[in-house]
């Protein structure tokens, strides 16, 4: 990023102001009253005592073997949190489950693709994690030791995460869509001693031989031991009688009971991986004390969880946020989670919505990729089901553009659920940046940092700015941000330290406007620079989203002669719309008068699919690469690959 502050254009007015009779049902709000605040600014500035904040909030959600003697110990850039303690996450996330009447609360309600449906109790939970535990222990897994676990979203997925963090051991999931070669690299980093597979799984009505891609990664894995192997589809697969184990085989006799590994609070919990634009994957780590509160509070707080909730959060476990928010957040807080093993568009487009109606889902927690997918295909595959069990929503993964918010807001909502639209990282381990079910919302802004956390905007000179885009920065450690990344301490002081002494620099463009709203703006490295103004790209692609034909939209910049830059969009029409040189035309127009003249697309490639992450983040590197016949690089973490190809050919 230069120096230059980045301009904005997109001026959304609309405000959604929360219903009184759900403030005042809140969590947040019943917090405030237990503590005499009387409303949200002096909760923001009561919360400003961080450290007095934390030990509080601490004391509602996490029960530590032995009390910790100071709440953090903060050694730029090196955190230690609730220093001294005694705990472990699993004995918050089940152990403690299972002496209440919690006990016989179904824990994860699972679907797969094909339809098969397993209910699983707290209790039920509690035996799986120790006999997998105790298994884990006789393949020579102890404290310490890394498990690396390559499972699509099944239930033994968060069983092998709990069984690893109750013996001290730390997982290192790999998301199934990931390739062989990602997996090998990820394995080889951390030294997994055993990995977790399974022999396939169901994807879009046919089955993905995950067993066969770890075979090929395990090739030249050699700190692998074991594989433990998950039957799942029930077919034939390739065995290695001196590796490999089947999962049932393993627990079959192995004791009920386990006792839960007593660590230190700051003991790692997990790696999780980065893919990031360039270079090696970083292994993110988190540990267990200040994780386990930072995540349980957040959910807790912002999607205001009750015991009569029914959770969705629509992520896959492979990511941090089903790390967070679909194993650990739910579990401690003892609620009950929807599992869905495949695509959310199979058979028909609304297999969510029928989910949503049998579970009687109350909370969906989503991303803007898959909001603009059911755009694609119009509110009539909505209208089929009775949605009206939810009562909250939410957004995570990239900024949200305001129309698919109010499209999310209704035709899911039925204008009737705010949408907590939640801004954080990998790295942060937990919401940073979002709405309270008591704030006012706009749409597209993540609006401010949670009460107990601190962000500003700031230039390439470290000075605050405002109603202009700027570096997004943290303040003041949290308890769950990373503790470094894994073989590589140089990397993490220079990736998210060096550029601004005391402060966490996340590397995402945004922008504070004068109600001190946040709006994130993408990633610092995808800024257009157009005679002489610096644009977000996402601005860009919302002012193209924003028009009724259109579901989805990637711009890029392309080096032009006298601008500097030109702006070429890839747009993703909805369902049944045919491309045209007319609506080109339109097009162009609409984000002239969106945005002004400036941001006007030079070029505008009709496609059907525009290049993504498997977590649903769009690969403008990649998609700038294929338009400007550069060497693409790497693919095979994206989720659809085959729309490289189509950017090649519209161009």
């Amino acid at each position: 990023m230069s120096g230059e502050d980045i301009s904005v254009l997109l001026d959304e007015k609309r405000i959604f102001k929360p219903k009184e009779e759900l403030v005042n049902q809140t969590n947040v709000k019943q917090w405030m009253d237990i503590h005499d605040i009387k409303d949200d600014k002096e909760l923001y500035k009561k919360a400003g005592n961080w450290e007095w904040f934390w030990e509080e909030i601490s004391k509602d959600l996490v029960e530590w073997y032995e009390p910790y003697k100071k709440v953090v110990e903060w050694k730029v850039p090196y955190v230690k949190w609730f220093v001294g303690a005694k705990y472990n996450i699993v004995h918050d996330a089940v152990d403690k489950h299972v002496k209440t009447w919690r006990k016989n609360k179904v824990a994860f309600i699972f679907e797969g693709e094909p339809g098969d449906v397993k209910k699983i109790t707290y209790n039920d939970l509690y035996i799986e994690v120790n006999k997998l535990a105790n298994s884990l222990k006789k393949l020579g897994v102890k404290k310490g030791d890394r498990v690396g676990i390559y499972l699509p979203m099944i239930l033994e997925l968060p069983i092998a995460m709990l069984a690893c963090a109750k013996i001290g051991a730390i997982h290192s999931v790999v998301f199934s869509g990931f390739s062989a070669i990602a997996f090998r690299d990820r394995v080889n980093d951390c030294d997994a001693k055993v990995v977790i597979t399974c022999d396939g799984f169901w994807r879009r009505g046919t089955k993905v031989y995950l067993k066969q891609q770890a075979d090929e990664a395990l090739e030249n894995a050699p700190s692998v031991k074991h594989c433990v192997v998950v039957k799942r589809t029930g077919d034939g697969i390739p065995w290695t009688p001196s590796r490999d184990v089947w999962w049932h085989d393993l627990v079959f006799n192995s004791p009920k009971e386990c006792e839960t590994e007593r660590l230190d609070a700051n003991d790692p919990l997990y790696f999780l991986y980065t893919s990031g634009t360039t270079g090696k994957p970083k292994g993110i780590i988190h540990a267990h004390g200040g994780y386990a509160v930072g995540t349980a509070y957040t959910l807790n707080w912002v999607f205001d969880m009750k015991d009569t909730d029914i959770w969705w959060c629509a992520a896959d476990i492979g990511w941090v946020t089903g790390h967070s928010y679909i194993v650990y957040a739910p579990l401690i807080l003892g609620a009950t989670s929807v599992l869905y093993e495949g695509a959310p568009n199979w058979p028909q487009p609304d297999r969510w919505w029928e989910i949503i109606e049998r579970y009687n889902v109350t909370l969906l927690y989503t991303s803007p990729t898959s909001i603009r997918l059911f755009m694609k295909y119009g509110e009539d595959w909505v209208k089929k089901h009775d949605l009206s069990t939810l009562r909250l929503l939410g957004s995570v993964g990239e900024p949200i553009n305001p129309e698919a918010w109010i499209w999310y807001y209704k035709y899911i909502g039925n204008e009737n659920c705010p949408i907590m639209d939640t801004w954080w990282q990998t790295e942060t381990g937990h919401f940073v940046i979002s709405p309270l079910p008591i704030t006012p919302l706009k749409p597209g802004s993540a609006s401010h940092p949670l009460p107990g956390l601190a962000a500003d905007v700031i230039n390439e000179e470290g000075k605050p700015v405002q109603n202009a885009g700027g570096n997004l920065v943290i303040t003041h450690p949290w308890p769950g941000m990373l503790r470094g990344i894994h073989k590589a301490p140089e990397r993490y002081e220079k990736t998210y330290w060096s550029k601004f002494k005391g402060l966490y620099l996340a590397g995402d463009v945004t922008r504070k406007d004068s109600d001190n709203y946040f709006w994130i703006q993408g990633r610092a490295d995808d800024v257009l620079k157009i005679s002489g103004h610096r644009i977000g790209n996402s601005e860009v692609e919302s002012a193209l989203v924003s028009h009724p034909l259109v579901a989805e939209a990637a711009v890029i910049g392309k080096p032009h002669s006298l601008k500097g830059e030109s702006i070429s969009s890839f747009v993703v029409l909805k369902k049944g719309v045919e491309p045209s040189d007319s609506l080109r035309i339109k097009l162009q127009q609409h984000v002239s008068n969106e945005l002004g003249k400036i941001a006007k697309p030079d070029e505008i490639w009709f496609v059907s699919d525009v290049p993504k992450t498997r977590s649903g983040k769009i690969m403008r590197r990649v998609i700038r690469a294929k338009a400007l016949g550069e060497e693409v690089g790497d693919i095979s973490t994206l989720a659809n690959p085959e729309a490289v190809d189509e950017i090649g050919k519209a161009v």
